[in-house]
């Protein structure tokens, strides 16, 4: 697990992240962005930034299991969004995926996606501990 943290004189985090994470020992796996499509390419939750959430999570974690890893072995994540007014949502749907400490987060607005139904991508760094790390 990621050693995240807040450090005093910096802004408590608002949503389900931290301001930092240090990389523990362990293979680190860099995973490309992802976004709402399910295994067979069709895109889950139209118009709904919940459901995209969470499928693209959803991706993320099962990309982690293919190597050994959790959820729980990602330091650090970027979330690009279309729309802004869906931000509650989207921590409520990482809480799902996370537990303390949250890994460092970046949030950014984009003005598309590769598919203009797309309202969101996740890319992630993991590192996995070396006694768990496998190839898939």
């Amino acid at each position: 697990m990621a050693d995240a943290f807040n450090p005093p004189g910096v802004i408590e985090p608002f949503g389900i992240f931290s301001n930092a994470a240090w990389q523990p020992p362990g293979r680190v796996l860099h995973i490309a962005g992802q976004v709402a499509w399910d295994a067979g390419g069709k895109l889950v939750g139209k118009a709904d930034i919940r459901a995209q959430t969470r499928q693209t999570l959803i991706n993320i974690r099962n990309i982690l299991a293919s190597v050994g890893g959790t959820m729980g072995d990602i330091v650090s994540v970027n979330v690009f969004v279309t729309e802004m007014a869906g931000l509650k949502a989207i921590h409520e749907v990482r809480a799902e995926f996370f537990e303390k400490p949250y890994p460092a987060s970046t949030l950014i607005a984009v003005a598309g996606l590769v598919d203009p139904e797309m309202l969101i991508e996740i890319n992630a760094v993991a590192v996995i501990p070396e006694d768990r790390a496998k190839r898939p």
